[in-house]
């Protein structure tokens, strides 16, 4: 017999699906982003995608799902036949490619976490040197990222209920309260409205294809498309809830922890008088340096909650990650859950190892003759959006060329019979059909040669 279980509950699934997509995407990657593409301005193109994009996808790929009733390969290959289990089996390697080297990331959070809480990080004077030396100490690197991982698979081998949910629903209440707790103590600080202004004040000047382009793709590595992680958890969702604003909710949630993050970030940043376009070192580098600037108490309890509030945001994702490969093992293979779990976990976190040797302790391992991927875990990451983009892409196609809109549209009006009919319904059916299909078809071109040959011609 089958251990895949279910969701108890509307909001257990709303917060799973929100735990998923809340991760190092949108309080890492998000405000690096929008501090080297412009600030508010890419905000607002981000937004755009969230309703434009991003919501219609998410919803169509909870809906094959729960009319599935499987994995992401098992969804597929019901719905669809024929070869297209295979665009499943593309989501589930997606998902474990990406749970590789996102653990190692999440290693580092962790081990900073310790670092600041214990007070020996703050103690240093250059924070990019200790930064350097700090991904390059293998053992601590390897025993943080080895932890996270054996959280993750306690989790995940619990199952749907009382493991993903339970740990989501402690979890997502206490991501939000050291956000908003470090928000207010962020906005206190000098010059901290000069990185409000930066952050909600929009520059036209500032929009620029660059800008644009870099906001689509964090719309859609931000709410996990793409990858199988939704049509997984969709397939968990009874039959009476109304998908549609269960996606919107999510999307909410997702969106507004992205906003949030960048309203901690940018006053932070600015109080420091630091530039807020310092890349991916912006998180472990400059906001490391403001909190040394606290003092030794103040900065440890402030310091110490950021990276605490990066792990949870992380562990909700990995556990999401590690999901959608056990789902496919227990529901096609029909081995039990905990052998799954804890089998995947190892492989991944072997898979994971080049990556953690990237950052300099192997050098070829981080002079790859790739545009913008010089080291391996970069290379990864960009490979990573590739498969996501394309993955979102080839399920529009999918809806649209083999399961049809009708089907669609009869799957999301079981649990909310006022849909059909509606311009809700006209949106949702021209965005998959249409709009979604031809911009992420550009978007996944433009995102290849970007991370293989670079878009500085088309820039400027």
């Amino acid at each position: 017999m089958s251990d895949r279980g279910s969701f108890s509950s509307r909001m257990g699934f709303i917060l799973a699906a929100a735990g998923s997509a809340v991760g190092l995407g949108n309080i890492w990657r998000f405000p690096y982003l929008a501090g080297t593409n412009g600030g508010a301005g890419f905000l607002f193109i981000y937004l755009l995608c969230i309703v434009s994009l991003c919501i219609p996808v998410m919803i169509g790929e909870i809906a094959i799902g729960r009319n599935a009733g499987s994995d992401a390969y098992g969804s597929y290959q019901k719905l669809g036949g024929g070869k297209w289990g295979y665009l499943g089996i593309y989501g589930i390697l997606a998902g474990i490619i990406i749970l590789s080297y996102y653990n190692v990331v999440a290693g580092w959070a962790f081990g900073y976490f310790l670092e600041i809480s214990f007070g020996n990080l703050l103690n240093h004077q250059n924070f990019g040197e200790f930064f350097g030396e700090y991904v390059n100490a293998i053992g601590p690197i390897f025993l943080f990222s080895l932890g996270f991982m054996i959280m993750t698979a306690v989790i995940v081998s619990q199952g749907i209920a009382k493991g993903i949910e339970a740990a989501n629903k402690i979890m997502m209440p206490g991501l939000y309260i050291i956000l908003i707790g470090l928000i207010i103590y962020s906005l206190t600080l000098n010059n901290a409205m000069d990185g409000v202004r930066f952050y909600l004040v929009p520059q036209l000047e500032n929009i620029t294809l660059k800008t644009i382009f870099y906001a689509l793709c964090q719309a859609f590595f931000s709410l996990s498309l793409g990858m199988g992680c939704l049509v997984t958890y969709g397939s968990y969702v009874t039959k009476d809830q109304n998908i549609v604003k269960s996606a919107a909710i999510i999307s909410g949630a997702d969106t507004s922890v992205a906003f949030l993050a960048g309203l901690l970030v940018f006053p932070l940043v600015f109080s420091l008088g630091a530039e807020p376009g310092q890349g991916p070192k912006l998180i472990f580098v400059i906001l490391t340096q403001a909190f040394s600037t606290m003092g030794p108490i103040v900065g440890r309890i402030v310091g110490g909650s950021f990276f605490l509030l990066i792990c949870f945001a992380a562990l909700t994702s990995t556990i999401s990650l590690l999901e959608v490969p056990a789902a496919f093992f227990v529901d096609t293979r029909k081995l039990p859950r905990k052998a799954v779990v804890w089998g995947l976990s190892g492989f991944i976190f072997v898979l994971g190892l080049p990556s953690m040797f990237s950052q300099g302790i192997i050098p070829f391992l981080n002079k790859l003759p790739v545009h913008n991927s010089p080291d391996f875990l970069s290379f990864i990451a960009d490979l990573c959006d590739i498969m996501l983009i394309s993955g979102g892409c080839l399920m529009c196609f999918f809806i649209r060329n083999r399961w049809k809109v009708d089907s669609l549209n009869k799957e999301l009006a079981i649990g909310n019979p006022s849909y059909l009919g509606t311009a809700l319904q006209s949106y949702i059916n021209f965005s998959i059909s249409w709009v979604c299909p031809i911009i992420l078809s550009i978007l996944t071109t433009l995102v290849v040669i970007d991370k293989f040959f670079g878009l500085e011609w088309l820039f400027g």
